[in-house]
């Protein structure tokens, strides 16, 4: 509903829940955001390398991190980093991450349940 005019918006127009932190326009732009600073600091001088270039990279990715926060979906977010850096092939990686999530995911739910 536009609260302005009192309008409510069509169906098609409103967005639909993020069910993972890849959906969410914030983590997106965040994540391009790394990219962009990635690419910058590559021309960095060397001398930089454990200086502002280190300070500048974990500062970037220490955003789309904290907005998928929690160590699994960190992972994830590494993993789709390392895939758009072209550091490697993380295929492999992906479905061993979603069946420890989904294992995690269970034992949390059975220790909740017990009353633990």
């Amino acid at each position: 509903m536009n609260p302005e005019a009192g309008i409510q918006e069509p169906e098609s127009k409103r967005l639909k829940p993020a069910k993972h932190f890849e959906q969410l326009i914030v983590w997106q732009k965040a994540h391009q955001f790394v990219l962009g600073v990635y690419r910058l600091t590559e021309n960095f001088p060397r001398t930089e390398i454990y200086g502002l270039t280190s300070q500048l990279r974990r500062a970037a990715v220490s955003i789309p991190a904290n907005i998928a926060q929690g160590s699994l979906e960190e992972c994830r977010y590494y993993l789709i980093l390392a895939k758009d850096l072209n550091y490697g092939d993380t295929g492999k990686l992906q479905p061993q991450l979603e069946e420890t999530s989904k294992l995690l995911e269970a034992y949390t739910a059975k220790i909740l349940a017990s009353g633990f």
